[in-house]
């Protein structure tokens, strides 16, 4: 178990209850968990010991969004994917902690800046961005990107499901479904390069409950958001967590 002061398991624990509410109800509320994980334990330890948590997570989003997915949405997001994933492994191997905050950082920022472009391009009937093949591409392999190098990949997927203009529920449900396939693909990699080994879990065994606490107060909350204020809370956070992955 990581020696640690009392403010920081008060963070820590805060980050476990985030991680549930992103679960259930803001998925781009937990890059901030992520940057707080980063600057509290050793990047690679808060690496694997975020992923579990975030497993956990998936449980109870499946549970309660698993029939509204849309399946077509995950089907043409795999092969992108995939290549994102690779190549996120690949860089995990040659670069350091700040490289890696700071593209990641850049990557959520240019990803919001496309997606509301795109979606005043479509409001103003000159175009429209949905089943996009190139845009498919282009945030499937940034998702897979971030999400290996740092569990990141909620923000810039929830960019892709705002810019689909997705339903709030057919949003949590294909969510909740992307991101169990692709943690359970990511964990035997992440046991491989030694990201989580005892100490990890013991430290995640003692904030799940908050993990739990969390996702029960992300359903209720999910329930009392309209369409409008989800987008921009969405929008918010995801800004929010990239300026401070950059700083």
């Amino acid at each position: 178990m990581p020696d640690l002061l009392p403010w920081a398991w008060a963070l820590l624990a805060l980050c476990a209850v985030i991680v549930g509410i992103s679960k259930t109800a803001l998925p781009g509320a937990n890059t901030t968990s992520i940057a707080l994980f980063a600057a509290i334990l050793p990047a690679r330890t808060s690496t694997g010991a975020m992923l579990l948590l975030l497993i956990v997570g998936d449980v109870f989003a499946l549970l309660t969004y698993r029939r509204h997915a849309h399946w077509p949405t995950l089907l043409r997001l795999a092969p992108a994917v995939l290549v994102g994933l690779a190549l996120g492994a690949g860089f995990l191997l040659v670069a350091d902690n700040t490289v890696v905050k700071r593209v990641i950082g850049v990557i959520l920022l240019v990803m919001v800046v496309i997606t509301l472009w795109r979606r005043r391009v479509a409001s103003t009937g000159t175009g429209d961005t949905r089943h996009n093949r190139f845009v498919t591409v282009g945030y499937g392999t940034m998702g897979g990107f971030t999400t290996m190098v740092a569990n990141a990949g909620g923000p810039v997927m929830s960019m892709y499901f705002l810019a689909m203009r997705t339903p709030v529920m057919v949003f949590l449900g294909t969510s909740a479904w992307f991101f169990a396939i692709v943690n359970w693909t990511k964990l035997p990699v992440m046991i491989g390069l030694g990201l989580i080994d005892v100490p990890v879990l013991l430290l995640d065994l003692t904030l799940v409950p908050l993990v739990v606490a969390g996702a029960f107060a992300g359903r209720w909350l999910a329930k009392r958001l309209d369409q409008r204020l989800f987008d921009r809370i969405v929008t918010i956070l995801t800004v929010v967590g990239a300026l401070y992955l950059l700083v």
